[in-house]
């Protein structure tokens, strides 16, 4: 019987610990092109990265670089890498004309999309710019399966040591579940009370 309460007390901590991780479906406008992306039309994706980030946040800045060549490494992988902007539009340098020309400017093909209203960012429990979260999707859903810092370096991308990101990503698509599952996001602040 004591060996039986431990083992019966792990299997409901990780069952609720899963079903947390849960992810709702959402919908944002794409700041680019005016379309707009919904997480259920990318059930056939292996992940889904969402990379919170903003264009006047200077860790972001350091990190469009890796973000863009994690892209490369990955889209033709089944792996869809998007930004969500929780700052978007709220504050001077975060208007539709600035992201284009940073786009532009740094080869950024990829979807930016506009939370100003924080429904994402809140849904995530994002706190940091850039803040990454991974989600896998299932016959029952969409699920976190990593959450953190893209890195553990922000200055200098060639003396990371822990690529936390791109260790979660080649870890699901060799079927394996990613190793930390998550890490402490390091940047700027996300500000909730922009409105």
């Amino acid at each position: 019987m004591k060996r039986i309460l431990p083992i019966l007390l792990f299997g409901f901590l990780m069952s609720s610990a899963l079903y947390a991780q849960r992810v709702e479906n959402f919908e944002l406008n794409d700041i680019l092109t005016g379309g707009s992306f919904e997480l259920t039309g990318h059930g056939d994706q292996k992940a889904i990265v969402v990379i919170f980030t903003s264009l006047n946040c200077p860790f972001s800045k350091l990190y469009e670089e890796r973000i863009v060549s994690l892209h490369k490494q990955f889209s033709d992988q089944g792996v869809k890498i998007i930004l969500v902007n929780p700052h978007y539009g709220l504050e001077e340098g975060e208007s539709q004309d600035e992201h284009k020309e940073r786009a532009s400017a740094k080869g950024i093909e990829l979807a930016f999309l506009d939370d100003s209203q924080k429904e994402v960012t809140r849904m995530f429990s994002a706190t940091k710019l850039p803040e990454a979260v991974v989600v896998t999707p299932s016959q029952t859903g969409f699920s976190i399966v990593y959450r953190g810092a893209i890195d553990n370096n922000p200055q200098v991308a060639s003396n990371a040591n822990m690529k936390y990101l791109e260790n979660a990503l080649t870890a699901i698509l060799n079927r394996r579940n990613p190793s930390p599952a998550s890490s402490r996001p390091v940047g700027c602040n996300i500000k909730m009370d922009l409105r």
